[in-house]
């Protein structure tokens, strides 16, 4: 097999970053005769036991050592910017530099449905994958969302869609990778500390619709600059999705009715997912599953039945009459923004962790009505301080076991306590869903209160 210009069989190929996307794809080379070289920018011996396993009888060079030397394809794990200096340099040299979607492209059969977006892609990939499945339609979930593309190869065929959550990390070395049915929610400002431009983010997720086909479909948020520039880019057939206005051809919310091209889905109220944002997920899952076949009917039960997804405004506990949930995955300021404007209650948010070069003013505005006050915490928690300024009761409270301690004692029932952070979770945690499950951990382990009094 050729991947990139390059007949694998025989062929060195460096991987470079070894979470589970390169650890797979590094089975896939192995199973194609390559000879694989792998990286990544942590010494073998502080790689987790498993991983050191899994490259048994696998050269490995450290990072800083240059493992693109004498390599004639090198592949990155999305974790890996491609912008490396050593990168540019191999490239100089003829080597193909490609990502593991691109990888996995070359080997993977069946329609592809691609979700990419700032905020919600998550939910939406699995709420699709959710209505395929409850609709008698094979499917396949995987990528940003746990399972990389390569891993699902094996189990890939003509007849069976392949259902990709597609971050920009992903999207940004994309060439022979192509969707069926191509879907952008949003496009806000996000991984500023990766693309260091708003032009060069947006340019990473517009791949997924530059490199679309005849007879496919791009499914777009109407109300989205980036969406709509989108369309003028992809050569598929647009779909769009509003709350706001009827679209056509597309979807659109009318008199409390998700309705497509005039034909009703179904009532808003029916959709168990909190927040207006989840209602343009909905919109968006809803064409992009029609179009992979399901009817109307089917999908409006299929979304009625859907259980959310952990990590995403996830209810964790009621204790003594204040709500306690989970948005972890609230990664940036546009996510946790959403969270925000889910609840009316005064509201104990929980903000903070690794800065990615954002603004957080605009939560200060968000909160300003009902806010009972930001719990800050992790590496960012000085600068989202200064950015809230003095109108925002703040308390520094440095890690998560603090500031839940602290919403513990001061929420008084009728409060919700919100993990919404706004920030990636590397500086304290391993990932957010690491963040996530110590959040939910600690909330039910608190006891009973004798009597709770706001300060």
């Amino acid at each position: 097999m050729k991947v990139a210009g390059v007949e694998l069989q025989g062929s060195s190929v460096a991987v470079l970053g070894l979470a589970k996307s390169g650890l797979s794809a590094i089975a896939l080379l192995r199973a194609q005769g390559a000879l694989v070289t792998a990286s990544d920018e942590k010494p073998f011996a502080d790689l987790p036991a498993e991983t050191r396993a899994a490259l048994e009888d696998v050269t490995f060079v450290p990072q800083v050592d240059d493992p693109t030397l004498g390599q004639d394809l090198v592949v990155l794990s999305p974790g890996v910017p491609s912008d490396l200096a050593i990168l540019g340099a191999a490239r100089g040299r003829g080597i193909p530099v490609i990502g593991e979607l691109e990888l996995a492209s070359y080997f993977l059969t069946g329609p592809v449905l691609g979700v990419t977006g700032s905020n919600g892609k998550t939910t939406t990939t699995a709420l699709i994958g959710h209505i395929l499945a409850q609709s008698g339609i094979d499917a396949l979930v995987g990528g940003n969302i746990g399972t990389p593309p390569t891993s699902l190869i094996g189990a890939s065929n003509e007849d069976t869609w392949l259902v990709l959550e597609l971050s920009s990390f992903q999207l940004e070395t994309v060439s022979n990778f192509t969707a069926k049915v191509a879907v952008c929610l949003n496009v806000t400002p996000d991984h500023l500390d990766r693309h260091k431009t708003m032009e060069a983010y947006k340019s990473a997720k517009a791949r997924l619709f530059t490199t679309q086909r005849e007879k496919s479909f791009a499914v777009l948020n109407a109300e989205d600059e980036a969406c709509t520039e989108f369309a003028a880019l992809t050569k598929g057939w647009p779909v769009w999705f509003s709350q706001d206005r009827p679209v056509t051809p597309g979807l659109y919310v009318q008199d409390g009715m998700v309705v497509l091209d005039d034909d009703p889905v179904m009532p808003v109220r029916d959709i168990p997912l909190r927040g207006r944002h989840n209602v343009e997920n909905v919109l968006a899952a809803t064409g992009a599953s029609h179009l992979a076949g399901a009817s109307l009917e089917q999908i409006a039960a299929a979304v009625r039945t859907f259980p959310g997804v952990e990590h995403r405004i996830e209810f964790v506990r009621d204790r003594n009459g204040v709500a306690w949930y989970n948005d972890s995955k609230a990664t940036n300021v546009d996510a946790a923004l959403k969270a925000i404007e889910a609840f009316d209650n005064p509201l104990w948010i929980i903000l903070g962790g690794k800065d990615k070069g954002s603004d957080y003013r605009p939560i200060a505005r968000a909160l300003k009505n009902h806010v009972a006050g930001a719990l800050l915490i992790g590496a960012a928690a000085g600068k989202i301080a200064g950015h809230l300024g003095a109108d925002i009761p703040q308390v520094a409270c440095g890690t998560i076991e603090a500031a839940i301690d602290h919403a513990a004692r001061y929420a008084v029932p009728g409060d919700v306590v919100l993990l919404a952070p706004a920030c990636a979770s590397y500086d304290q945690f391993t990932s957010y869903e690491h963040r996530g499950r110590v959040f939910k951990e600690l909330v039910q382990a608190l006891a009973e209160p004798a009597k709770a009094g706001r300060n």
